[in-house]
Order: C-alpha cells, then sequence, then structure tokens
C-alpha cells in the first residue's frame, strides 16, 4: 500500500486519526438501527395489532435480511465500486430510508401506513448491504499491516471497534425508546435519522486522511478459477519435489515487490484436492501463456482454501444468531409483563432492558482487552492471549447458560402469574420485578463480547485480502441466518405444540410455554457447540512465507521447467 508522507516523515493518512472518523459512521448506524429493532415488536404487536409469534416472525425476517445483505454489498464494493464509494451511497440511502419510515408513522395516512413502514425498513436493509461489511474493513484498512506499530495498534483495534459499536446501540435503547414509547414513534424515528446525516457529513470530512485501495475485482473468479482447474487436472499425480508446482508469474513478482514486507501464503495439507490447480503438466508446459482456468499459482490455491476452512466454523456459530434473536422478540415481551417501575414517576420501557446487554459488553471488552489479555499472554505466549476460535468457543458455551438461566427465570414468572390467577390475562402486569430478567441480559452481553468480537476478527484476518469485505459481511450474516433458523424452529414448535391444543409460543404469553421454548434452544445449542469443537480442532490458522523463500523456489522451478 503506497502511503503519503509529511515533512516529517510521517505517515499523513490512516491510523487512528482516519479510522475515528469511519468509526463515528459505524456508531450512527448502530444507533439507527438499534433504536429500531430494540423496539420493534413492541409496535407491531401494540400498534399493528399482529399476533406475538406473527410479530416474531417479521422481526427475525427483517433482521435476517439485513444481516445477509451485506454479501451482496460486500461483493459490489469489492468487486467494482471499492470500499468508500460504497459507504457514502449506502449511508445516504440508509438516512432516506430513516425519513420514509419516520413518515410512516407520523403523517401518511393509516390506510397506507402499514405497507409505507414494511417498504421503509427494507429499504433500511439494502443500504445496510452496502454500508456494513464496508465501514468495518475500511476502519482495518487504515492500520498498515506491514508496520510494527500498527501491527500492535491493530490487535486491540476489534476490540474498541465493536466498544463504539455497543455504545451507539445502548445509546438507542435507552434513551429512543423512551422517546418511542413515552412520546411518540415520530420522534424517536426523526432523531435517529438526524442523527444518520451527521454521521455521513463527519465521514465526507475525513475524506483526505483515508487510505484508499482500488475494488480488485470479483473476488469470486479466483475461487471459480482453481475449483475449475482442480477438476480438469482430477487425475493428475503431483511429483514427490514439489518442482512441477506453479509459484507465480512475473506480474505477481513485481506485486510482491511493490510490498515494504511482501509475505505470500504458505502451502498446506489440507484440502490436498485442489491442490492439482497448481501442479505443471505437459499441457501447460508446452504453452508460452498460462490459461487461468487451468492453471493457478499457490498462492490462489492458498486463498481458496482459506475460504472454505471458515465454511464449517460459520455452520457451527449459526445457534448463536438464534440465539441473539430472542433478544429482539421474546427477552423483549418478557420484560413487558413485569414490574419496570423505578421510584413513583418513571417506567423503563421493556425494549431499554436491552441496553444491559450493551452496558455488560462495555464493561467486558476493555477488561478483556486491558486485563485478560495481559494475564493470558504470560502464560499462553499468544500475542491475543487465546486464540480467536477458544474465544468464540467460551462465548458459545456462555450462549448455553444464556438458554438454561432463561429457561428458569420464565418458569418461576410463569408460577407467579399462575399464583396470582393472572393466566387469562395476558396484558396483565405480573407482580415480580424485572430484574429477575437481568441475568440473562448481562450473560448475553458476555457472549457477544466473546463470540462476535471474534468473529469478526477470524473473518478478517483469515479471508484473502481482496475478499475482506465478504469477510466482514460472512460474519455479520451469523445473525441474520440465525434469525431465520429461529423463525423456522419457531414454525416447527408452533406445527408440533398446536397438534395437542398448547401451544408454546401463544398469543398469551402467560399461557404459553417460553420456558419449553428456551430448553429445546439450550439443546440445540449443546449439540451445536460439539459441531464446532470438531470444526474448530480441525481449523488451520492463515500461514505466511517470506518472498525470499518463495523466489528461491520459483527460480528452482524455472531453471527446471522454463518460463511458464
Amino acid at each position: 500500500m503506497n502511503i503519503a508522507s509529511t515533512a516529517h516523515g510521517k505517515p499523513s493518512t490512516g491510523g487512528w486519526n482516519a479510522a475515528i472518523f469511519i468509526i463515528l459512521v459505524e456508531v450512527a448506524q448502530q444507533f439507527a438501527f438499534y433504536g429500531l429493532a430494540s423496539n420493534l415488536i413492541m409496535y407491531l404487536t401494540d400498534v399493528l395489532d399482529q399476533p406475538l409469534a406473527t410479530a416474531a416472525k417479521n422481526v427475525n425476517t427483517w433482521l435476517g435480511v439485513s444481516s445477509v445483505f451485506p454479501v451482496v454489498g460486500a461483493f459490489l464494493a469489492d468487486s467494482y465500486f471499492g470500499r468508500f464509494k460504497t459507504i457514502v451511497f449506502s449511508v445516504t440511502i440508509y438516512f432516506l430510508g430513516m425519513v420514509l419510515l419516520t413518515l410512516s408513522v407520523s403523517v401518511i395516512p393509516s390506510q397506507s401506513r402499514r405497507a409505507m413502514f414494511f417498504v421503509a425498513l427494507y429499504i433500511l436493509s439494502v443500504a445496510q448491504g452496502g454500508q456494513k461489511p464496508c465501514v468495518q474493513t475500511f476502519a482495518a484498512d487504515q492500520f498498515d499491516e506491514n508496520t510494527p506499530e500498527e501491527i500492535k495498534v491493530k490487535s486491540s483495534f476489534f476490540n474498541w471497534w465493536y466498544l463504539g459499536l455497543v455504545f451507539g446501540a445502548t445509546s438507542a435503547t435507552l434513551g429512543v425508546v423512551y422517546l418511542q414509547d413515552n412520546v411518540g414513534w415520530g420522534l424517536g424515528f426523526g432523531i435517529l435519522a438526524g442523527v444518520l446525516v451527521l454521521s455521513l457529513v463527519s465521514f465526507l470530512v475525513g475524506t483526505k486522511r483515508y487510505r484508499k485501495q482500488r475494488p480488485p475485482g470479483s473476488p469470486f473468479t479466483t475461487v471459480a478459477q482453481v475449483l475449475v482447474a482442480a477438476a480438469r487436472k482430477w487425475h493428475v499425480i503431483e511429483t514427490l519435489n514439489c518442482e512441477g508446482v506453479y509459484y507465480g508469474d512475473e506480474k505477481g513478482e513485481a506485486m510482491l515487490q511493490r510490498q515494504s514486507q511482501p509475505l505470500v501464503l504458505a502451502r498446506t495439507n489440507q484440502l490436498r484436492c485442489l491442490d492439482k490447480a497448481m501442479i505443471i503438466d505437459e499441457q501447460d508446459a508446452s504453452t508460452k501463456t498460462r490459461n487461468p482456468w487451468r492453471l493457478c499459482s499457490l498462492n490462489q490455491v492458498e486463498e481458496v482454501k482459506l475460504v472454505l476452512r471458515l465454511i464449517p466454523i460459520w455452520l457451527s456459530c449459526l445457534m448463536f444468531g438464534v440465539i441473539q434473536a430472542q433478544l429482539h422478540t421474546f427477552f423483549t415481551k418478557q420484560s413487558s409483563t413485569t414490574i419496570r417501575s423505578i421510584g413513583p414517576h418513571f417506567q423503563v420501557p421493556a425494549a431499554s432492558l436491552q441496553g444491559l446487554v450493551g452496558i455488560a459488553i462495555l464493561i467486558a471488552v476493555p477488561i478483556y482487552d486491558r486485563v485478560f489479555v495481559p494475564v493470558a499472554r504470560k502464560h499462553t505466549g499468544h500475542p491475543s492471549g487465546i486464540t480467536v476460535l477458544q474465544r468464540i468457543g467460551i462465548g458459545l458455551v456462555l450462549s448455553i447458560l444464556l438458554m438454561v438461566v432463561s429457561a428458569l427465570v420464565e418458569a418461576k414468572r410463569l408460577n407467579i402469574a399462575k399464583d396470582y390467577n393472572l393466566i387469562d390475562k395476558p396484558k396483565a402486569i405480573i407482580p415480580m420485578r424485572v430484574w429477575w430478567l437481568l441475568p440473562q441480559y448481562l450473560i448475553l452481553g458476555l457472549a457477544d463480547a466473546f463470540t462476535t468480537v471474534g468473529l469478526q476478527e477470524l473473518f478478517y484476518d483469515q479471508m484473502p485480502e481482496q475478499m475482506r469485505s465478504m469477510g466482514a459481511a460472512a460474519s455479520m450474516s451469523v445473525v441474520g441466518v440465525g434469525s431465520f433458523t429461529s423463525n423456522w424452529i419457531i414454525s416447527a414448535v408452533e406445527l408440533i405444540t398446536s397438534r395437542n391444543g398448547n401451544k408454546w409460543l401463544g398469543d398469551n404469553i402467560n399461557t404459553a410455554h417460553l420456558d419449553y421454548f428456551y430448553w429445546v434452544l439450550a439443546v440445540l445449542s449443546t449439540l451445536n457447540f460439539c459441531v464446532y469443537g470438531v470444526s474448530a480442532s480441525a481449523f488451520v490458522y492463515k500461514k505466511v512465507e517470506r518472498e525470499d523463500k518463495v523466489k528461491t523456489e520459483l527460480t528452482l522451478v524455472k531453471n527446471h521447467d522454463g518460463e511458464i
């Protein structure tokens, strides 16, 4: 990466001076997103009069689309537009969508309100698709991986990045949700739109500070070329000495020479079937020009291996997305039935309890970064204290504990409702303080601090450089696909339990059995963790080699086989 320098020899672009402007955009987006998502279940059930299960599915579907659409946005950014332009366009669309949402709950006639509300919702999903994967990656790009000082700073970047996100989300759940419940939905959504336009202006102010990279082209082309080349050479047998392996062409060497500390991927033993794509056979050796659909470099093959190795980890984290989906749906509905008053004149909105998750993260992340990591580093010798996969695994264990605690608390709430003859009164306030639900919110915050941050770091570090926006989108899609999976589980539970005439997820939360539903999720999460353990134990982290070693091997190949 070329870096402009000041007269004193220090970089004039990049670093925290640039990243802070980008972080402000994400903080504003989180503020807007959670100002909407955290209270959406209450708007759908109380204002639009949707049944509880239907409203929960609508929330999960919207969350799912919003979390999966970034895959499309990441592809467009990496292939055509670049991250900077994609962010500017997406934040602008996000602002316009939020304006439309504000109008749909205030001035638009009631007969058109429902349709316009959902149109605005999914405009926000499209905007998030472009903004979400690019902002995180663009901010991380401001730290040069070839500079030891910036590598050290970058090692804690993801912790503090996520801390900023949580601050924005928590502020919205504590402040904006209160205005929505007690003043008006129009004012609440209007504030979200105002914050978004301010963040866009702030982002544009920092334009000259940013390190920008040109879009490298379609990230799927390399993947397709390796798969096709390996399939075409399925019958080829590799020689015992690696002289028949293609390491790269002159263009690739030139690219390496422009880097201050050039690194290339080391060869790994997993997925050896793909290695055939880089074997030079008789047909390759007899042609003067390389056919990229028949012969790929070692780097290309190893990049595809990186992508494929991440798939089992992604799949085994989907149940965590299912657990997270409960925060915006059933957790909030539970809270709405409890005593939430503080003093004689103030009542905490049910959706504001989600702010406890953010508070737990705001406390946990600095302790993790400043206390746990240095202590663990002394014992393990690992730069991050523990590996990223270990961090994710701890979060998954906490998510199992979360469902167990949630089931026990919900069972107590149902028993109190039964003791006070409130079973048939779904809108009645149960004589139970909302603080009984405090443990499940705090545990979710701790699980989030381990799993979500771990996934973000894993998919950024282990993805090929030209696919890092896709990596960010993939880590976010865990929540989205988890939300869709939650819908499928809800539908299955409804179908099975309705046969006995006693729905576990009925409209009357007091006659329903959320506690049984939580036990189901606990069991599924336990089985999922077993799968994760197997996937994590087989995972091979990215390995790199210095350029001089590769050049030596490349010279041997050329001397033996000639130019390719």
